[in-house]
Order: C-alpha cells, then structure tokens, then sequence
C-alpha cells in the first residue's frame, strides 16, 4: 500500500498477512502421505490431491473453533478421510488445534460431514 505525504514522497506500508495454507500446519512427511493416499484412493492427480489435502487441512484448523456447524466440500471430504485414517496424527492435530479430539460423522443421505461447533465444558 503506498501513501504520499504532502511534500509528495511516497512511503510504503506493509501489510501483514498472516493466514497460512493447511499444508504450513503439519510436516512436510504426513502432508505427502495424504497427497499419496488421495491419489491412490481416489483416483486424483497429485496436482489436485494436494490442493485437497490442504483444503483438508485448513478445514479441520477451521472447524476446530467454529461457532457454527460446518460441511465441507465432496473435495474436502477426500482428504478428511485420509487425515483421519492417519489416526495419531489426526489425533494430536486435533488436540493442538481445538484441544479435544473432533469426530466425523457424516450426515445420513448426504455427501460429506457434519462438524459440529466447539461446545464448552461442562463442569458439576
């Protein structure tokens, strides 16, 4: 962003950007073996099975301290499906990102999953 002050120098401001791909949140070994398996399992391009697995993986950081219910794409869908079929590292991520583990459970006579907003505990 530039801005000119009144004796016409032009002086730039920064913008800080802090969002990060899925891929950025976990190693570069398990998002290559989630990339793998959505090829091998569901027939994708490695091209398109990497943008699924970081989709995937931005989805579960997102949906991890969502207010509201959240469903994701039929594209999504694939690499959730890997990432939870990699159960210990799905486990710590989801302990990492919302602090309690975060189950799938799909929607009857639909395509993909229900997930449901983070509810608070409950203390007696």
């Amino acid at each position: 962003m530039h801005h000119s002050n009144q004796e016409g120098i032009t002086a730039m401001t920064a913008v800080v950007n802090d969002h990060r791909t899925g891929r950025a949140l976990v190693s570069g070994g398990l998002f290559d073996s989630l990339t793998h398996f959505v090829v091998t399992h569901n027939g994708q391009t490695p091209e398109r099975a990497e943008r699924i697995a970081d989709q995937a993986l931005a989805f579960v950081a997102t949906a991890a301290t969502a207010s509201v219910a959240m469903v994701p794409s039929d594209d999504v869908d694939l690499g959730l499906h890997a990432f939870i079929l990699h159960t210990e590292e799905y486990a710590q991520f989801c302990h990492e990102h919302a602090g309690r583990f975060l189950h799938h459970n799909p929607a009857p006579g639909g395509a993909g999953a229900l997930w449901k907003p983070s509810q608070p505990a409950h203390t007696p």
